[in-house]
């Protein structure tokens, strides 16, 4: 890809410019974190206002009802939007950078015409319920049941870790439809309305007092067929590109955002006096290269994925590095605040400088414990990178 801007390009950046700092001073103030209603509403209406700008799904191509942006398009869009503190995806992101993915890759004409324009509207809300008790990362052992009955499924199980159910209207739900010991070769791919009866949803709490992630109890929930994406038994190939845009490109944000901590971290070396230790320059030096590195992985990810619909293997590579030195920024975090990062709450320096940023590191630290773990552990990574991208012989059983 050519990674110099055009005019058009550089038009497409201050049309944006412009029209975020019109915007953003007119949203209401954020909700409380354990607000998840609230939440939902203010995540909705930032999406109902992209949308409105032209702006929703700017990644998506157009016959999937996005703007069908260039690759560079695109970055340009995520830079700008974290530039100017712009709310992030929220309680969108499974509808957006998973769901209405696979679907426009994966779904039929109806499935299209039916869920994509309600994700971009901001309208509908979608949770995953990949992950069971027993089988997170070994997946393909999934037990959660499907079978068929006339035009539905009959589904039966349990899953856990389901970002967002309880605000969500659909689930992207994976079940087994073939035999007990099919693993790979027995998955299908569903899409839930979570109205439905023998549905039950209890929240989980995390180390960091959230509840975004929930248990999900299935009693014989009747899910109709022609809400399976893909062929009976082929949920895995499915899922593999859900994954794909999950590792390759649905941590974008997440990546810009470590990029603007890591610069708030040279200014509080410097403001506590640890940038005179040659240690910390040294570490702020290679997360900065990293970092770096990481974003030329993005644009050749995001450029791959609208030459082919998908971004391919570089996002298993960018997942397992980002994740990796995602935890080795917030640990310099925590080193750089040194007593600091036992208070979760604002504290004032000893400067006199104003109060440390301490509050939205050590929130950054807690959120980083899950990093090599969420969306497939550093090891599942490490296997994928080994045996589908090297070619080196599976390990034997």
């Amino acid at each position: 890809m050519d990674l110099r801007y055009t005019d058009a390009e550089e038009s497409f950046r201050a049309d944006l410019r412009r029209w975020l700092a019109e915007v953003l001073p007119t949203l209401p103030p954020k909700p409380e974190a354990t607000d998840w209603p609230g939440r939902r509403a203010y995540d909705q209406g930032w999406q109902t206002l992209l949308f409105e700008a032209g702006y929703a799904g700017v990644d998506w191509p157009i016959e999937g009802g996005g703007r069908g942006a260039s690759p560079i398009e695109q970055l340009l869009f995520k830079e700008e939007c974290e530039r100017a503190g712009a709310p992030y995806v929220g309680t969108g992101f499974v509808g957006l950078l998973h769901a209405g993915p696979t679907i426009i890759a994966e779904g039929t004409p109806a499935q299209r015409e039916r869920f994509l324009p309600p994700i971009l509207n901001g309208s509908e809300v979608w949770c995953q319920g990949f992950s069971e008790p027993g089988s997170g990362s070994d997946l393909a052992s999934l037990r959660t049941r499907a079978v068929r009955d006339g035009d539905h499924y009959v589904v039966t199980g349990s899953k856990i870790w389901t970002s967002h159910a309880e605000v969500a209207d659909h689930c992207e739900l994976l079940v087994r439809t073939g035999s007990e010991d099919s693993r790979h070769k027995g998955i299908s791919w569903l899409i839930m309305p979570m109205d439905l009866p023998g549905i039950e949803i209890r929240p989980l709490t995390t180390i960091a007092g959230s509840t975004e992630f929930a248990e999900l109890f299935l009693d014989e929930v009747r899910i109709p067929v022609d809400h399976r994406v893909g062929e009976e038994n082929d949920g895995w190939r499915v899922t593999m590109v859900t994954l794909s845009f999950e590792r390759g490109t649905g941590f974008v944000g997440e990546l810009l955002e470590s990029m603007r901590l890591l610069r708030s971290l040279t200014d509080l070396a410097q403001r506590t006096g640890a940038w005179g230790d040659t240690a910390v320059r040294k570490r702020i030096g290679s997360l900065t290269a990293a970092f770096d590195g990481l974003w030329a992985l993005t644009k050749r990810n995001v450029s791959e994925a609208a030459r082919n619909g998908i971004p391919g293997v570089g996002g298993t590579i960018f997942k397992l590095a980002y994740s990796e030195q995602g935890q080795q920024l917030t640990e310099l975090a925590m080193d750089l605040l040194d007593r600091a990062g036992l208070a979760a709450s604002s504290i004032e320096g000893a400067d006199g400088q104003g109060a440390l940023p301490n509050e939205e590191l050590v929130d950054a630290w807690i959120k980083s414990i899950s990093l090599t773990i969420a969306a497939g552990t550093s090891q599942v990574q490490r296997n994928i990178v080994s045996e589908r991208i090297l070619g080196l012989p599976k390990e034997k059983s």
